[in-house]
């Protein structure tokens, strides 16, 4: 299974010779060891993204690996686990991504054309402890991002936030499988423990449940009209 360590505002899932796919600034195919969650201080400016990573897990005795960024403290990052697969969850909701259906968006508003970043984020470390080719391992990411939008549809009225990424790893010397749909065995397990992980999050955040989009100081509302027609 993948191991935890938390400490001086990162979360290190680690499992030896693991293989991921990360969706951050760096993102992409990666083998790694370890790969991180890491809380940045209010006001975050820096764009060094490589040289700031660097530093905050040299400076807690770290190596440097695939890395995820967040706003969140890691006092409220969670971990779910079942059968194969574990969830790290770190959940902010202070910029949401609101996406109304057609009949609700107002015709000409562009307001998801730009949006400041603001440190909320929803971020998921999810490792399963399977040998996993690269398309599964990119359906995986895609299996935890439907089951994080699902969640969040459910009890905050938002399917994520301006910055969300994910990283997920297999273990390249594992129990081969094939798919990781919502279907299988790993694709069901990933469903239920980003679930569980983010509910847990943001009870650790938010004392009267996480905040409304109306609430909320940043984020946008994707409510631009398109030309729809059969290809």
């Amino acid at each position: 299974m993948f191991e935890t360590t938390r400490r001086d505002g990162i979360v290190q899932a680690r499992r030896e010779g693991a293989r991921w796919l990360s969706t951050a600034w760096d993102g992409g195919y990666r083998d790694a060891d370890a790969v991180y969650n890491v809380t940045v201080p209010t006001g975050f400016e820096r764009t060094d993204l490589d040289a700031y990573r660097a530093e905050r897990l040299a400076d807690a005795g770290f190596s440097v690996g695939p890395t995820l960024l967040t706003g969140v403290h890691m006092d409220h990052a969670r971990r779910a686990d079942s059968g194969p697969v574990t969830v790290l969850a770190t959940a902010g909701l202070s910029n949401p991504a609101a996406l109304p259906m057609a009949d609700e968006a107002e015709a000409g508003t562009e307001s998801g054309d730009a949006a400041d970043w603001r440190p909320g984020t929803v971020n998921l470390v999810v490792g399963a402890d399977r040998a996993l080719s690269e398309g599964a391992l990119a359906t995986l990411l895609a299996t935890a991002v439907e089951a994080k939008a699902a969640t969040l549809l459910d009890v905050a009225g938002v399917p994520g936030t301006t910055s969300d990424a994910v990283l997920v790893g297999s273990v390249p010397d594992a129990d081969r499988v094939a798919f990781t749909g919502s279907a299988t065995a790993v694709g069901a397990a990933a469903r239920a423990c980003v679930r569980d992980a983010v509910v847990a999050s943001l009870d650790a955040r938010y004392d009267e449940g996480p905040p409304g989009v109306d609430e909320a100081e940043y984020g946008v509302i994707t409510d631009r009209q398109t030309d729809v027609r059969a290809p």
